[in-house]
């Protein structure tokens, strides 16, 4: 199976790099490269790539948002997210756009190599990654014994705030509207005694729900 791929970084010098060290790979074939994340959404449309390569933070919100309008767009796409951080919340945001995987830059050739291998195919990631232990606390909802009063929904979305994600990043990966999801945080609040957000998601971290 040859695999064709989009390239998407703002650095001229790393995705020449991806090029160079694709070069050796039969089975992988880069089909196009972008600088921004916007051109890559039409890069995407018109290329029809089988995966999109790309250092989401380009700036960060403009590439959540190329992550979720490719996924939104052409379902059959995967992302794999190529990133030097490895801070849980912006692993936490590209899970909530929709990527399908999270690589670090620093990590060896062979992760990136083979997560483009497995994202072609549909294949999850590894168990223990970082990117399969972000996901498994989003989408999380079992009853919380340290307070029993929020409901299932209301855990989920405490999960969502102890890991920094915003109002518009949770309703993204629960796929609830805007004002749902400021209805749950305030109910959130108000159950947790949290004067804000940032109190609710500090408490939430203390009590083990953000793994």
């Amino acid at each position: 199976m040859s695999i064709s791929l989009l390239v998407v970084d703002d650095h001229e010098v790393a995705r020449e790099g991806i090029t160079v060290i694709l070069r050796d790979e039969p089975d992988l074939k880069i089909v196009g490269q972008a600088s921004r994340p916007s051109e890559a959404v039409k890069m995407a449309r018109d290329l029809q790539p089988n995966v999109v390569l790309m250092d989401v933070f380009i700036p960060e919100e403009e590439g959540i948002d190329a992550v979720k309008s490719i996924r939104e767009h052409y379902p059959d796409l995967s992302v794999v997210i190529f990133s030097m951080s490895d801070n849980p919340t912006n692993v936490a945001r590209a899970v909530a756009a929709g990527a399908t995987d999270y690589v670090l830059k620093a990590d060896p050739v062979d992760s990136m190599i083979n997560a483009i291998r497995r994202a072609a195919v549909r294949e999850s990631p590894p168990a223990g990654c970082l990117f399969n232990t972000v996901l498994n606390i989003l989408r999380d909802d079992s009853p919380s014994h340290l307070c029993p009063q929020l409901t299932r929904r209301e855990v989920q979305v405490l999960r969502h705030l102890a890991l920094g994600l915003s109002n518009r990043d949770i309703c993204r990966s629960m796929c609830i509207s805007l004002e749902t999801t400021k209805e749950h945080v305030q109910n959130v609040l108000r159950k947790t005694n949290a004067v804000d957000r940032t109190q609710a998601a500090v408490w939430a971290a203390r009590a083990g729900l953000a793994g």
